[in-house]
């Protein structure tokens, strides 16, 4: 396949890569510092122990527009963070719908698909995300990563019964994954899945970066895992607003899930640590808001908004 990923950070750098040694036809995107490192050196990716390095294909959004067409490509995959969705649809909007493709996002959160939907129309969005991976920019040109590394993709919102050329796609890109030794799931309710990934990163994300405690350390101390249960219990509770139905079970499975898991230094204690935006609206507001349109109260994470909103808060 021939696969352009906007943005080549810890998720957009690590399943790019992997794609790439495969045998697919991989064109990357990045900025500033990282770009320039990458052009330089090559992209470095540090998984398990071993360390891999790679000349890749990369450019600004600027060189991006200039040098193709969105249809040069059989699928776009956006892995910036949540906040930036907005500023990618504003900059490469009209690109992207003067001549479409499909794409995936592999972001937190689960409103992109919707801003996607809104831009190119939902037939030609894929819903997505990475789980079971800890993967981070540790300098300029540099990956490191940790965990199995799985990807969970599908028609948005879910599957429906109708001819839907998403499942020609879909396919073309379950055997690029299995080539590439992804582990990988095709969903057919992906809105679900999405809501289910905002219960751990609601629980455990807004927590680290308050504590700076890793996701096992807040899961298995008594008092700090019951504070991560209730935001999640908050999470489960939200997502009834956009029609999905999460109950206990999906619940008990995401806390067991990442309070089991090997320890995860979060991508929101990370990105405060380094003094850069954090993903508080499509991770902690998003369950406020929708709890607000059922009239239901989030008191966990309207605190958690209250103290990192507050640039003196760390």
């Amino acid at each position: 396949m021939k696969i352009l990923f906007i943005g080549s950070g810890g998720i957009g750098g690590y399943y790019g890569y992997k794609l790439l040694q495969s045998g697919n036809q991989i064109v990357f995107t990045a900025r500033g510092k990282h770009l320039a490192a990458i052009k330089k050196n090559g992209l470095t990716l540090e998984h398990e122990n071993t360390t891999y390095r790679t000349n890749i294909d990369v450019h600004s959004h600027k060189q991006i527009r200039e040098k193709f067409r969105p249809d040069d490509f059989d699928l776009i995959i956006l892995t910036l963070k949540s906040h930036s969705t907005s500023h990618f649809v504003e900059e490469m909007g009209s690109w992207l719908k003067e001549h479409p493709t499909f794409v995936l996002s592999l972001q937190n959160g689960v409103d992109n698909e919707n801003i996607l939907s809104s831009l190119i129309g939902e037939q030609r969005v894929i819903g997505g995300l990475a789980v079971r991976i800890g993967s981070h920019v540790v300098k300029p040109g540099v990956i490191k990563s940790t965990g199995k590394a799985e990807i969970i993709a599908g028609i948005w919102p879910n599957i429906s019964h109708h001819p839907d050329s998403r499942n020609t796609v879909l396919k073309q890109f379950t055997a690029a994954l299995k080539h590439a030794q992804i582990p990988h799931v095709i969903s057919t309710d992906i809105q679900k899945e999405l809501w289910r990934k905002l219960i751990i990163n609601n629980g455990v994300n807004p927590l680290s970066a308050l504590t700076g405690l890793d996701t096992f350390a807040l899961t298995n101390q008594d008092k700090l895992g019951g504070i991560v249960y209730c935001m999640m219990q908050e999470t489960v509770n939200a997502a009834a607003a956009d029609g999905v139905n999460l109950t206990q079970q999906d619940l008990t499975e995401m806390f067991e899930l990442i309070k089991t898991f090997t320890p995860i230094k979060t991508s929101m204690l990370m990105d405060k640590e380094q003094g850069r935006e954090m993903e508080l609206d499509s991770i902690v507001k998003v369950v406020i808001n929708r709890c607000e349109k059922l009239g239901l109260d989030a008191p966990y994470n309207k605190m958690a908004y209250a103290l990192l909103s507050n640039p003196s808060s760390g």
